[in-house]
């Protein structure tokens, strides 16, 4: 079974994926150890599925690098214990840079 997440990259984001802002991700509606997809998945998938170089500019370790705003469905996240956030079937989950002023 799987879930379709809408994704959104913006505030510069959207360079690292080819200029492309808005993808819609079939992700796994379970993870491997058969707990509920979670946020903290799809930004690994992302990682290793969408993205061919400077990954070190998406991702920090477990999370999103530090100034990348997440917004779930038209709510700001603070990543910090909301990893385990999971994913339900047609979430909008966005990601702006906040290091490029405009």
């Amino acid at each position: 079974m799987s879930i379709n997440v809408k994704v959104e990259f913006s505030g510069g984001m959207e360079l690292l994926f080819d200029n492309v802002r808005h993808h819609t991700i079939e992700q796994p509606a379970n993870s491997s150890d058969n707990q509920p997809s979670t946020l903290k998945d799809l930004i690994f998938y992302i990682r290793d599925n969408m993205m061919t170089e400077k990954k070190e500019l998406f991702v920090d370790k477990d999370t999103v690098r530090p100034g990348i705003l997440v917004l779930i469905n038209n709510v700001d996240w603070e990543l910090c214990d909301e990893l385990d956030y999971q994913l339900q079937d047609n979430d909008e989950i966005v990601f702006i840079s906040t290091l490029h002023g405009g």
